[in-house]
């Protein structure tokens, strides 16, 4: 918005010279005659004040029009110049206040994601981040990248993710997690191996590229590995053969405008709903949200879990519903005691 300004004002500048030169010129010629190239070279010494003299002799009714061609003319110059000067300030006084906040913001975070790369995959992971409105931060060397990353409302560094000043720049020490999805599988190896040395409880989710790089990624501590063309071909097969199937799951993980979302949501020991069962706790009738799968606290998943299990401090939910109901349940969970009505 503040470039869209600028442009106008340059352009409003640049047409006010424009239409002065294109009246002065047109005077001198209809009133005194002139060749439109004199006229024209007339105009401009008179604008710019110049000074040397009348290329041809004025008329009484020349030198009247001159007269107020100088007061417009140089007029417009003035203004023209004030208008550049102020709009040269305001690019660079504007880019360094714009940096300073975007800083300030960051040094802010706590418990953040860090996105590492903003191209195709990284925006990806950006939009759903922004989406879910968590904080999160976007790191690119690519200045146009940031730039358009900071335009749809994310903080942005233009820097290099590979290098440990930048992923400290982003905060990574007070971070929660982080997205490595730079262009190369050794960038992102790089990125993952500064991050958990910085950071050693960070949770890293990697793009890998080619094959063979998933296991190398998980040897060196990423605790997902993600890659994108083999994922994206086990979805169009599995279009195919179960597109009801495909249908299902991109109505719980994509943003359909129907307000339900699949959701994990973690058991604190100190909530009231610690050793209740599933069926204890009726959550499909109260709250209308549906149990998926229980990871338990030692790591086994149990999905679809029958009516009485119980579940325990330390495990997670994995739940469908729409995004009140499911923080409803979060606090229950969190154990926080929710306000009373009626």
């Amino acid at each position: 918005m503040r470039m869209n300004r600028l442009v106008r004002r340059f352009l409003i500048t640049i047409l006010a010279i424009a239409g002065t030169l294109a009246i002065g010129t047109v005077g001198f010629t209809v009133i005194d005659h002139y060749p439109p190239f004199d006229a024209f070279y007339m105009t401009l010494t008179t604008m710019t004040t110049v000074g040397y003299g009348e290329i041809h002799p004025l008329s009484r009714a020349g030198r009247i029009f001159n007269s107020f061609l100088i007061m417009f003319g140089v007029t417009t110059i003035l203004i023209a110049i004030g208008a550049m000067t102020q709009t040269i300030i305001e690019v660079e006084l504007g880019d360094r206040l714009h940096q300073r906040r975007n800083k300030r913001m960051i040094d802010k975070l706590k418990n953040h994601f860090i996105v590492c790369g903003f191209g195709r995959v990284g925006r990806g992971a950006a939009a759903e981040l922004l989406h879910s409105g968590v904080p999160f931060v976007v790191v690119d060397q690519n200045p146009e990248r940031t730039e358009r990353a900071m335009l749809e409302g994310m903080l942005a560094v233009a820097a290099d993710a590979t290098r440990d000043d930048t992923l400290r720049q982003a905060g990574i020490e007070h971070a929660r997690g982080l997205v490595a999805a730079l262009a190369t599988d050794a960038d992102n190896l790089f990125v993952l191996l500064s991050a958990k040395g910085l950071n050693p409880g960070l949770y890293v989710a990697v793009r890998a590229a080619e094959e063979g790089a998933e296991e190398k990624m998980r040897r060196a501590g990423a605790n997902s590995v993600f890659a994108p063309y083999a994922l994206t071909g086990h979805r169009l097969a599995q279009a195919l053969l179960r597109p009801h199937v495909v249908q299902f799951l991109d109505f719980t993980t994509q943003d359909i405008g129907q307000d339900i979302t699949i959701e994990q949501v973690s058991v604190a020991a100190d909530s009231e709903m610690v050793s209740k069962t599933i069926r204890d706790m009726q959550l499909g009738r109260d709250l209308g949200v549906i149990v998926m799968a229980i990871r338990k606290r030692d790591g086994q998943m149990i999905f679809n879990p029958p009516a009485d299990t119980a579940i325990r401090g330390g495990d997670f939910l994995i739940v469908m519903g729409r995004q009140e109901s499911l923080r409803t349940l979060e606090a229950l969970l969190a154990g926080r005691s929710l306000p009373r009505t009626g």
